[in-house]
C-alpha cells in the first residue's frame, strides 16, 4: 500500500478531511507527517486531533511547532506572532510542549523525511536547483529526500537524490488552492495529488474563530494559494 505524504496542514481540518478521503480511496496504508500541523489554521486543536487517529502514522517537527512552542524564535512581526498566540491558546500548554518534542527527522531505508531540510526546519529547496543545494544535502545517504515547508509541490533531482516536496495540505502557495499532498508508492513512483475542497469557506474560518489584524493576511493566503 502507499504511504500518504501529508505535510503543512496549518490548521485547515476540511482540506485534510478531502485529503484523507483522497488518500484512502488511493489505497494508502500509512502516512507520514511533515510538521506544521496546526499554525495559522482556524482549526488548530481539532486538525492535531484528527492526525492522531491516523495509525499507522510517523509524526516530525516543522518549525511551526518550534516557534509556537517558543514564540521568541519567531519572526517578530504582527501576523506570525498573532497567529502563534492564538494557536497556543486554542492547542494548550500540554499539547504544545509535545509537539514541539516531535522529532526533526524520519528516516527508512531508502528516504529521509524533514520539514525544511536536513540542516533547518526554515532553509529549504526551491523548485528549480539553487546554489545551496549541496550545502542542505551534506551527509544525505539516501536516495529520496522528502521536505515541505515552502508549500510548493515538485519533484527534481540534486546530487543524484530526488528531492520530493508533496506541497501543502492547508495553505498551498502555487496559485492552486486545491489541498496537496503525495502518495509514496511501494514500486518507488512519487505521485503529486491535488484535492478540491471549499476554501472559501475554510478562509473565512479564520477570521470566524480568531481575532486580530493576522487573520485577514492568512485569509488571503488560503484564498489566493499565494504567499
Amino acid at each position: 500500500m502507499p504511504a500518504a505524504l501529508l505535510y503543512d496542514v496549518h490548521g485547515n481540518l476540511p482540506a485534510l478531511e478531502a485529503v484523507l478521503a483522497d488518500a484512502r480511496s488511493a489505497g494508502a496504508g500509512t502516512f507520514v507527517l511533515g510538521g506544521d500541523y496546526a499554525l495559522f489554521g482556524p482549526w488548530p486543536a481539532e486538525t492535531v486531533a484528527r492526525l492522531r487517529e491516523l495509525d499507522p502514522a510517523s509524526w516530525i517537527r516543522g518549525n511551526g511547532e518550534r516557534w509556537t512552542a517558543a514564540p521568541g524564535e519567531a519572526p517578530g512581526d504582527a501576523v506570525v506572532q498573532g497567529a502563534i498566540a492564538a494557536c497556543r491558546a486554542a492547542l494548550g500548554e500540554a499539547t504544545v510542549a509535545e509537539l514541539a518534542d516531535l522529532p526533526f527527522e524520519h528516516t527508512a531505508p531508502t528516504a529521509r523525511y524533514v520539514h525544511g531540510s536536513p540542516v533547518s526546519d526554515v532553509r529549504s529547496f526551491a523548485p528549480q536547483p539553487g546554489a545551496d543545494d549541496a550545502e542542505l544535502l551534506e551527509g544525505v545517504g539516501e536516495r529520496r529526500l522528502v521536505f515541505g515547508h515552502t508549500h510548493l509541490p515538485f519533484c527534481r533531482e540534486a546530487r543524484g537524490i530526488e528531492l520530493v516536496n508533496p506541497g501543502s495540505v492547508g495553505m498551498p502557495f502555487d496559485s492552486d488552492p486545491r489541498a496537496a499532498y503525495a502518495l509514496a508508492h511501494e514500486d518507488g513512483r512519487v505521485e503529486h495529488r491535488r484535492v478540491a475542497y471549499d476554501h472559501e469557506a475554510a478562509a473565512a474560518a479564520v477570521a470566524e474563530r480568531f481575532d486580530g489584524t493576522w487573520t485577514a493576511t492568512v485569509a488571503r493566503r488560503i484564498r489566493a494559494a499565494r504567499f
